[in-house]
């Protein structure tokens, strides 16, 4: 069922592989994680940020311009104003109930000039908050790589292998056949071996099929083509450190960021707001409150506003913010902590891997001497072919085990290298 998967997975990246990718003739895992990196259509979330985070930078730099107000009303009131006294030979006219008035007014903040660059710092954080995230997404394409490629690595050794077994067998067909022909060996020895060489045929068969589907989905996940001439550069030994610098230690720190910013804006909002002014207009009255024409007016000066609402609320958003904050530090911790389990894991594997290696090059130095023993005998006669196969099978089955071992060594260090966020 998986290789069935595997085959159809196949197909489909094959056909766009070949459609948009170019061929390589070897690679690398670093070079495999920098391909995929820049493939993922996620880093096209990249420009997108850096967009957003201009306009709005643009539109926080604009609270420096002065602000325009045109205004008017038209009012009509049950009682003006009027001079209580009368003085001889002098008539005062009654002013007008209807009354009007049309202006202009430009503005200039004065105090919220200081809180814009506290808004600046809050689009950058998030911005780069934004950022960080895509960083964390992108570096979770490690592992997916590095299971591909030493799926390839270990698939490519297993072939190899096989064509050491099938010359193993091969070299038995050969002694059986001169056994043969001297009457001191029956032919169904050699049809024993062959058979197990074509055991050995469709063995390589296969593993060059599931080769195939690996290759296709890391083309797919590179966009450039691996196919069965793509060399894959078995990687060194890793030095590994257990230093962790994940990505997401780095977005912790930029969303704490953001809450200090946060903290300010709070602070400031609640602060009083003082602005010049300049209106100009005309009105009747105009500032002459006892003129009943239509007149021309400015003014100029400061003005002073504070809300007040804003401190019923003031503590309470002070506790969100802090509460919040410490959620944070949480997080971070149980993320330090389930990483820190998986880096103990892991280590366990690469002890257990390197003890198995040790033990798989002594179990094939004593398979090789019995099998060279057992071919001597087989070409004097005095073993059979079943006993040649069971001999060979045995050494191969311990050479299968070492190279197993040995690619599972290399891919655990580098999947610690890469729980740690050194790789």
């Amino acid at each position: 069922m998986i290789n069935k998967r595997i085959k159809l997975i196949a197909l489909y990246c094959s056909i766009t592989v070949i459609a948009y990718s170019q061929h390589v003739t070897s690679l690398t895992i670093d070079s495999c994680f920098e391909l995929a990196k820049r493939n993922f259509p996620l880093v096209k979330q990249y420009a997108l940020i850096e967009k957003s985070k201009s306009y709005s930078i643009d539109n926080a730099n604009k609270s420096y311009l002065p602000q325009f107000n045109i205004g008017g009303q038209a009012t009509y009131q049950s009682e003006v104003t009027h001079i209580p006294i009368s003085l001889p030979n002098v008539k005062v006219s009654e002013l007008s109930k209807d009354q009007y008035k049309l202006y202009g007014e430009v503005s200039q903040a004065v105090t919220d000039l200081f809180t814009t660059k506290d808004y600046r710092e809050l689009i950058s954080a998030n911005a780069e908050m934004e950022g960080q995230k895509i960083e964390v997404e992108l570096y979770k394409l490690k592992e997916r790589i590095s299971n591909l490629f030493f799926g390839i690595l270990l698939i490519d050794a297993q072939i190899q292998q096989t064509e050491l077994l099938k010359k193993d067998i091969q070299s038995g067909i050969d002694k059986v056949n001169v056994a043969i022909a001297y009457g001191t060996a029956l032919k169904s020895s050699a049809d024993n071996l062959k058979a197990e060489l074509l055991k050995a045929n469709q063995r390589t068969i296969e593993l060059k099929s599931n080769r195939s589907g690996y290759a296709a989905m890391l083309s797919y996940f590179i966009d450039q083509t691996v196919d069965e001439t793509t060399f894959l550069i078995k990687p060194s030994p890793q030095i590994i450190s257990s230093t962790i610098i994940r990505p997401e230690l780095k977005l912790f720190d930029l969303q704490k960021r953001t809450f200090e910013v946060q903290n300010n804006l709070i602070k400031a909002k609640n602060l009083p707001r003082l602005n010049l002014f300049l209106q100009g207009g005309l009105g009747r009255p105009a500032l002459n409150m006892l003129s009943n024409d239509v007149n021309l007016y400015y003014l100029a000066g400061l003005r002073l506003n504070w809300n007040l609402a804003g401190l019923y609320t003031y503590k309470n958003e002070k506790q969100i913010l802090s509460l919040n904050q410490k959620g944070l530090d949480i997080q971070k911790e149980i993320f330090l902590f389930n990483t820190n389990v998986i880096l103990h894991q892991q280590n366990s594997e690469v002890s257990k891997m390197q003890e198995l290696i040790e033990t798989d090059n002594s179990i094939i130095t004593l398979r090789e001497s019995i099998k060279n023993k057992t071919k001597v005998q087989l070409e004097n006669g005095t073993a059979t072919s079943t006993d040649y196969l069971i001999d060979v099978n045995a050494q191969d089955q311990a050479a299968q085990n070492l190279i197993l071992h040995q690619i599972q060594f290399l891919m655990t260090q580098y999947n610690y290298q890469i729980t740690s966020g050194n790789k």
